[in-house]
């Protein structure tokens, strides 16, 4: 049933982009069996296969009379032209040789594979009707050699399949067994038993790169400098297979245990030649890359073990990290909790400013650092800066070309000292010392790195929600608060003030404006008019992009006469100091706790209903509304 299958499927294949390499010598297998199917002895005239360029690939070695070759070879070109151009069988002659060329094409598409011609003195030409049926003959012989060869190709892959099963399965099984092992020991017993089962005949030791020690004397240390095995030290150093041919009937091959990290040294194996071939080899490679793996998480696994203590921690201390989202708390946290993890005498940490070029001490138990200011390039810090990496002091009084106010003013020995990242930049450092000299081991020195990660996440979040929360009330245009916000502070406002004000502007004939002279012409104008609302204004006063071109301002505790002084004087200011030169058309509104309590709603509506009145009146001026509330 599998097998009909195949065969049907194979039945709808076609020549394809991908087959023009091997399709010429396609070709001429499908033509000459049909020259031994066809019986073609009586036939005096010559057959030629020709491909779709027109160049002959094969013909049926009867020749034309030697004197018609002339003939022949121009009414063959002429045949051949036609039927390029009317893509249909064509029929040509010329003087005494007649040619008949008929496009062979593909049974999906249609398309044009080749040229299937006759030649012959005029005489002795054969039928249309004769030439049409060997030319749909030769084209299933030429298909038939198409589906033989598709057919050879499957049963080819299916046997190499069949031989490979059975080391597919014992790798299988051997990677199974060194994935589950957590200890690196078992790992590689597992490796060199599972070598002699999947390469018979074959010599197999590992070269490692660690210190390590393992009873199987087949475990070696990998020393780069080792000039007999010089094809070892080049696959370990480009992290590739390499095989060594120089010893006759026996090869040499030396493959790379790598995992996600690192190469953690070579398998290498003596082969006998007839027992090696390029399956062999990227079964091996497979082996390697699956046990380089499973060794990689063994080594993990016992490391893993080793931190447990210290990844606990530092799951506790990223929590509560994560628990502020003030710099300052942020800050003042991770020194308390660094002085704590590292037992050590002093803790600082510098946020670094951009505009200033200069490191800031925003936390440290020696007080007479807190907000102590640095060059960039000063100290210990200024290398941190400089070089991205951390640092680690064992004896200050070994390097005190290096100048540095903490380790003098405490009078600290050792320090270990990490950067503070964001998106690649170094943002901050920590600095952390003790009086004794040696204090620190390298375990705390890549402690603090990992630490130092997440301190720096928790400073980018904190940053972020700061980010957020002034982009939330801030129009990104002018830079002037945003709707929502403006109708927030109005509410509390109310809730404890007796009064205010509202003044809406709307600019003048805006969309002339950006009609002239663009849009970004407009936003520049909407730029010059809120920096002008801006220094008009006190501090306490709350300035608003309303939508479009219409502002707001919102006055605390001012009544609508003076508000409409500020409000004259802004539209005095828009009318003198815009380019290109514009007005504003305002409208003022009040509430007062005289009054019943009008919403913020109702503000707008009065504001709004004043600006279009004054709109009306001519525009360039200002309407204060006179309603009351009933």
């Amino acid at each position: 049933m599998k097998l009909e299958q195949k065969r049907s499927e194979i039945a709808d294949f076609d020549f394809t982009n991908s087959d023009e390499s091997y399709l010429p010598p396609l070709l001429v297998e499908g033509f000459s069996k049909w020259i031994e199917e066809a019986g073609l002895c009586d036939c005096k005239g010559k057959f030629i296969l020709l491909d779709r360029t027109g160049k002959k690939l094969v013909d049926s070695l009867h020749e034309v009379h030697s004197a018609a070759l002339d003939d022949a070879e121009s009414a063959l070109l002429a045949a051949y032209q036609s039927a390029v151009e009317a893509q249909k069988i064509s029929t040509e002659a010329r003087s005494s040789c007649k040619a008949t060329v008929m496009p062979l094409k593909k049974r999906t598409d249609n398309e044009i594979f080749a040229y299937f011609a006759f030649v012959s003195e005029v005489e002795e030409h054969l039928p249309l009707q004769a030439v049409l049926a060997f030319a749909a003959h030769c084209r299933s012989c030429i298909y038939h050699q198409f589906e033989r060869m598709l057919i050879d190709d499957v049963l080819y892959k299916e046997q190499r399949s069949e031989e490979y099963a059975d080391k597919q399965e014992l790798l299988l099984v051997a990677s199974k067994k060194m994935n589950n092992q957590n200890d690196v020991s078992g790992v590689l017993s597992e490796l060199l038993s599972s070598v002699e089962q999947l390469c018979e005949s074959s010599d197999a030791c590992l070269y490692l790169t660690q210190d390590y020690v393992h009873s199987d004397p087949r475990v070696l240390p990998l020393a780069l400098d080792m000039m007999s095995h010089d094809f070892i030290a080049e696959a370990f150093l480009n992290s590739k297979p390499v095989l060594d041919v120089s010893k006759a009937g026996k090869i040499g091959v030396a493959v790379p245990l790598t995992g996600k990290q690192a190469s953690y040294g070579i398998l290498k194996l003596t082969v006998p030649s007839s027992k090696w071939d390029n399956a062999a080899m990227q079964m091996i490679s497979l082996f390697a890359d699956t046990a380089g793996s499973a060794f990689e998480n063994a080594k993990l696994y016992e490391q893993s073990n080793m931190l447990i203590k210290e990844l606990r921690l530092i799951n506790e201390m990223t929590k509560r990290l994560n628990q502020s989202l003030r710099l300052k708390e942020i800050f003042q946290f991770a020194t308390q909790e660094l002085l704590s993890i590292f037992q050590a005498d002093y803790c600082c940490l510098l946020q670094f400013n951009k505009e200033s070029q200069q490191f800031e001490v925003m936390a440290s138990n020696y007080s007479g650092l807190y907000k102590e200011k640095f060059p960039h390039e000063y100290g210990f810090s200024g290398i941190v800066y400089r070089t991205k990496e951390p640092l680690i002091i064992s004896d200050y009084t070994n390097t005190s070309a290096v100048p540095s106010a903490l380790m003098e003013k405490t009078q600290s020995r050792s320090l270990i000292a990490s950067p503070i990242f964001i998106e690649g930049e170094v943002i901050g450092v920590i600095l952390i010392t003790h009086r004794i000299a040696n204090f620190f081991s390298y375990e705390n020195y890549k402690l603090l790195q990992v630490i130092s990660t997440h301190i720096g996440l928790a400073i980018v979040n904190a940053s972020l929600h700061a980010e957020l929360r002034r982009m939330v009330i801030t129009d990104h245009l002018t830079g002037l608060h945003t709707r929502p916000y403006l109708n927030e502070q109005i509410r509390l406002r109310q809730r404890k003030d007796q009064c205010g004000s509202l003044i809406l502007l709307d600019v003048d004939h805006f969309k002339q404006v950006n009609d002239s002279y663009g849009h970004q012409t407009g936003d520049e104008i909407l730029n010059q008019v809120s920096a002008i609302i801006k220094a008009s204004i006190r501090s306490g006063d709350i300035a608003a992009r309303w939508g479009g071109e219409e502002l707001a301002v919102y006055l605390p505790q001012i009544g609508k006469e003076q508000a409409k002084q500020i409000a004259e004087r802004i539209r005095q200011q828009v009318e003198v100091n815009t380019t290109p030169q514009v007005t504003v058309s305002c409208g003022v509104s009040e509430w007062t706790t005289e009054q019943e309590k009008i919403s913020v709603e109702v503000l707008f509506h009065r504001a709004d209903m004043a600006m279009y009145e004054a709109k009306h009146e001519g525009r360039n001026r200002i309407v204060t509304d006179t309603s009351t509330q009933n």
